[in-house]
């Protein structure tokens, strides 16, 4: 008798366990349809194992805004011919010339040159002329103020969007005078904020190249074969010409001296003959 009851015990014990499972399950899986979710199936790889998470890039990360900036010192025969090689490089490259001026042997002038391509426009330039005497290249990360003038736009505009509401229902003459005047200056405050935007924006965009071209003298020509029987008579004549040079030269030295004491001289002997014919001859005794 014992053992029936306790056969019947264990038995109500089981079925009220599978109910109580098989409840959680339906619970579960109503929960899961009513929220629109499919049950969780682990996702299996190529090789029938469970797929590794990959954490993604956080948004931003890679992509900073980067404001770039270069300057160049070089060194030429000719100023006006780099000048006009530099100009057709940035126009290449989709760029522009800003501030320039040329002298004949000073140049000074500003390019204005896609980012992406700063890198190729800056060794084109770096080759031209004689020689490059300095080449400087700065970068600054503007992304926090491009992002705290874009949060700031959007709260200004906002803030204009009320007023102008407010504007909208204003009745009296100075309720309408009042609401105007706000309004005047928080447009100015948000197109003061839009120019920020536009100069970020822009400095981002176009990387400047500050350029300064110096000039120096043309390198002497090679030196002439003087052998032979040509390179004899090249340096003959040569030598012909240095020494009739040095003696013009002589001569062009002491012509002033020559000028005032050759008519001393020739005056000194004149009166020097004359008193010797006015002198009268000896008598012979």
């Amino acid at each position: 008798m014992r053992t029936r009851w306790r056969a019947a015990l264990a038995i109500t014990a089981a079925a009220l366990a599978l109910a109580g499972c098989s409840a959680g399950e339906n619970g579960a899986s109503s929960t899961a349809d009513s929220a629109g979710v499919a049950p969780a199936v682990p996702k299996q790889g190529t090789a029938g194992k469970p797929e590794s998470k990959v954490t993604p890039p956080q948004a931003g990360a890679t992509d900073r805004k980067l404001s770039r900036s270069a300057r160049l010192e070089l060194t030429a025969t000719k100023v006006v011919d780099v000048v006009a090689q530099a100009r057709g490089i940035a126009q290449g490259a989709g760029g522009y010339t800003g501030q320039e001026s040329t002298g004949e042997d000073y140049a000074t002038l500003s390019l204005a040159v896609p980012a992406d391509k700063l890198d190729g426009a800056l060794d084109q330039l770096s080759h031209l002329g004689t020689s490059l005497v300095k080449r400087e290249l700065n970068t600054q990360d503007v992304t926090e103020q491009v992002v705290d003038v874009d949060a700031r736009l959007q709260t200004q505009r906002a803030s204009v969007e009320r007023i102008r509401a407010l504007l909208a229902r204003a009745t009296s003459v100075s309720e309408i005078a009042s609401v105007e005047s706000e309004l005047t200056s928080r447009e100015s405050a948000l197109e003061s904020l839009e120019q920020q935007r536009n100069s970020l924006a822009g400095s981002v965009a176009m990387a400047t190249v500050a350029m300064s071209i110096r000039s120096v003298a043309a390198p002497p020509p090679p030196a002439e074969d003087h052998s032979g029987f040509l390179g004899g008579l090249a340096g003959g004549w040569d030598a012909f010409l240095a020494f009739g040079g040095g003696v013009l030269t002589v001569l062009g030295a002491i012509a002033p001296f020559l000028l005032v004491v050759g008519p001393l001289a020739w005056a000194g002997w004149w009166l020097n003959r004359r008193r010797r014919a006015a002198r009268p001859e000896p008598t012979e005794v």
